[in-house]
């Protein structure tokens, strides 16, 4: 089997259990955990890509990434319409789990000292990354202040590695608007951190 026709299949599974997650049957648990299953490996590499981002090595507990964000997306409320966007919304996991270890890591780097969180806490965040992090979360507030579809763009294909159709399916919106708002979001971003805004998907 092909890569792009595994990817559709995967890519129709989880939408098909998506739907079913919707139901609240007595199966419920059965299809949650038939969902992490399938989106297990797309939560990984998500993890994964943030570990070569911010550290370029093994330093990121990915692992521990995934299941911290797969927690967030089971007990949120959100009506998952599709695999696009159950992915938006786990970018947001990875926004938010990201910018909450990296704050403690940034404020024990300030206050010195050995850091008060637990081994394998500590580990999902580069301690000489953590500030870098938390002026990009920095950055992000202010870009939602402005334009929070612009925001929602960047955690889709910054956070959450969507392609531009795949971010307009998320969003709703046109892939011409999400092309236009990545092309200006991005160069906003680096107008605000100059040098510290990682690379990106063009």
């Amino acid at each position: 089997m092909n890569r792009a026709l595994a990817a559709s299949r995967t890519s129709g599974d989880v939408t098909r259990l998506l739907s079913e997650l919707k139901l609240d049957g007595r199966n419920n648990g059965e299809v949650k955990d038939a969902l992490y299953r399938r989106i297990y490996g797309e939560l990984h590499g998500l993890a994964r890509r943030h570990r070569a981002v911010w550290s370029g090595n093994d330093t990121l507990n990915t692992t521990g990434l995934v299941h911290e964000a797969y927690l967030k997306l089971v007990g949120s409320e959100s009506g998952f319409e599709n695999r696009p966007h159950f992915i938006a919304v786990a970018s947001r996991a990875m926004r938010q789990i990201l910018y909450s270890y990296a704050d403690q890591q940034a404020a024990q780097k300030r206050g010195g000292g050995s850091s008060d969180l637990p081994l394998d806490e500590n580990a999902f965040v580069p301690v000489q990354k953590a500030e870098a992090i938390v002026a990009l979360e920095e950055a992000l507030v202010r870009l939602e202040a402005a334009d929070e579809r612009a925001a929602r763009v960047v955690e889709c294909r910054f956070f959450g590695g969507l392609d531009v159709d795949e971010t307009a399916t998320a969003l709703g919106v046109s892939a011409r608007t999400v092309a236009r708002d990545w092309t200006a979001a991005r160069a906003w971003l680096y107008g605000e951190l100059r040098n510290d805004f990682p690379e990106t998907p063009s």
